[in-house]
């Protein structure tokens, strides 16, 4: 394994490293990897399709092979890019990442699903079998730079090329945190170190300064948010024409879909306040369909379509191709996430409008970190031009939304 290596450990990491191969070669004028005959490997145990709600499945939101793949001028693949799936253990990201993973293959890409999450060993072992390749790439690609699964690679080799590509909005974090030369932190861990981190103080330091620009090693962005470009640091935009040219364009409805986010799971905002701004925007928007982020727990989502009657649904790709694909709501009403910034790129030219609910600062958890309302206000408040703003006025009874 030579060329270019990719670590992935979300279907929207690889996602992006799609378009980053597709925006590539673009650029290159290089030959398709089908074109060029490359080979594409798949191994590890196949598993189980991913079950999904009513509503969720190819007919809902597409079948998974593009309809368009063999199309005259279809986009073109960097032929010497070989994706390692550090597979995650939870159901819902391993079936997605199947999913994407044949997408991939489809364009001619190989595949190396590792499980290296998988029990006693798993990590020594994976050490083991990607040191070779990694010490031969000349370029890596990484989705999260918070990742110690990540960073802990990095220290074994640090490649001359290397590029990161979008992992939701914690890429803006990235940038800023490596402007500001500080210790890499996602932003919505609060700031002390409990004892695993400080175990760890020295890969994660190691790992920062090889993510950083120097004179033997070349760093780039491959973004669709709006980031400011640390000193040294390339910065080239993702505007999804991968997504755009393989899927779509979606036959739309006649209501809105919301779009879920993890942001009680991780401990931010309160459960209360949001399932009661769940149930607000289903009514205000007159709202059918509930897209889940993947790790939202069961019982919320089931608290979720009993309380406002919404049809949950668990998609089984990235949301940007689900909306892609269609069908897909005239409006999508979104929290602060990364597709207030992907979806009106993905979706343009079809007509669908985006809106994103801002987080009043009362819905924050006291466990929040002190980043949180800052950091989402800037999610916020950086979307795309003809994203729609919403905001909250707390009443006595609930939370009246209204356009900003």
């Amino acid at each position: 394994m030579t060329g270019q290596l990719a670590f992935v450990e979300s279907p929207v990491q690889l996602l992006n490293v799609l378009e980053w191969a597709h925006t590539r070669a673009a650029a290159t004028g290089a030959p398709s990897a089908a074109q060029a005959g490359a080979p594409t490997e798949a191994p590890g145990p196949a598993d189980a399709a991913p079950t999904t709600a009513p509503g969720s499945g190819p007919a809902a939101a597409g079948a998974l092979r593009p309809a368009d793949a063999t199309a005259p001028g279809a986009a073109q693949a960097a032929p010497d890019l070989t994706v390692v799936v550090l597979s995650p253990t939870d159901p819902m990201s391993r079936g997605q990442l199947r999913r994407m993973a044949q997408l991939a293959r489809d364009e001619g890409l190989t595949v190396r699903w590792q499980e290296a999450r998988g029990g006693r060993g798993a990590l020594v072992r994976t050490l083991r079998q990607l040191a070779p390749p990694l010490r031969s790439a000349e370029r890596v690609i990484i989705g999260d730079p918070f990742s110690r699964y990540v960073q802990l690679l990095l220290t074994l080799f640090g490649p001359r090329h290397l590029t990161v590509v979008d992992d939701g909005t914690a890429t803006m974090e990235f940038a800023a945190q490596l402007s500001r030369g500080e210790r890499l932190v996602r932003w919505h861990r609060k700031g002390s170190l409990g004892p695993r981190e400080l175990v760890l103080a020295p890969v994660t330091s190691l790992a920062r300064r090889r993510l950083a620009p120097s004179r033997g090693r070349t760093v780039e962005i491959f973004t669709s948010l709006p980031v400011e470009a640390p000193e040294g640091v390339t910065v080239t935009e993702n505007s999804f024409a991968w997504t755009r040219s393989r899927f779509g364009p979606p036959l739309l409805t006649g209501g809105a879909d919301l779009v879920g986010t993890s942001l009680v799971e991780t401990g931010v905002v309160d459960a209360e306040h949001y399932d009661r701004v769940v149930g607000e925007l289903a009514r205000t928007h007159g709202a059918t369909r509930y897209f889940a982020h993947r790790r939202e727990s069961a019982e919320k989502l089931h608290r979720i379509a009993v309380e406002t009657g919404l049809q949950v649904v668990r998609p089984d790709l990235p949301l940007e191709l689900i909306a892609r694909r269609g069908p897909i709501g005239r409006t999508v009403v979104s929290f602060p996430s990364t597709v207030v910034h992907t979806l009106p790129l993905a979706l343009a030219g079809t007509g669908v409008r985006v809106a994103v609910c801002e987080i009043a600062p009362e819905w924050l958890r006291e466990t929040a970190s002190p980043r949180a309302q800052g950091f989402l206000s800037g999610v916020a408040g950086t979307a795309a031009h003809e994203v729609d703003r919403l905001t909250t006025r707390a009443s006595h009874t609930t939370d009246r939304l209204e356009f900003g």
